[in-house]
């Protein structure tokens, strides 16, 4: 079944002319229960996790391969903050439109101020297609990664590779 948050992500990659392939499956919240539904996915498979500085008055969104953990201490180095932690929930929303679960890159049709920073694992755009939940976590949209680009140029805000 598609909700109306799935529906506002097909409705503007329809708009923007972004083909995408629909993979439904029961809920998952963590990486581990999504890899159970990979078969027939191609394209790289994403961990989005979103982030706060020590301040809380930045906000971070950072995409990498599932597979690999993030060093949240060299994070920070690299885009200079003192410190990083994960957001809450209610910052989730209030930035992303989406709860714990649910995390996606899509969320930044939500963040009209633009305040949210996308930093992306560089080995992610070496692949051809990437996966992401369209805002909620019962689905997998599977679109090309030039496409993605031209999504995160389309939201506007500021990209760190």
């Amino acid at each position: 079944m598609i909700t109306e948050k799935e529906k506002e992500v097909l409705s503007l990659l329809e708009k923007l002319n972004i083909a995408y392939t629909r993979h439904e499956h029961p809920p998952v919240y963590t990486v581990e229960e999504a890899s159970r539904y990979y078969d027939g996915m191609k394209g790289a498979q994403c961990k989005n996790l979103f982030l706060r500085n020590a301040k809380g008055d930045r906000h971070y969104l950072v995409i990498l391969e599932d597979s690999k953990r993030a060093d949240l201490k060299g994070l920070a180095e690299k885009v200079g903050e003192s410190k990083l932690s994960f957001a809450s929930p209610r910052r989730l929303l209030k930035y992303l439109g989406v709860e714990p679960g649910s995390v996606s890159p899509f969320g930044l049709i939500h963040d009209l101020e633009k305040e949210v920073v996308v930093v992306i694992d560089k080995d992610l755009l070496q692949d051809e297609w990437i996966n992401f939940h369209p805002n909620v976590n019962t689905a997998t949209l599977t679109i090309s990664v030039n496409d993605f680009m031209r999504f995160l140029e389309y939201c506007g805000n500021r990209v760190i590779i």
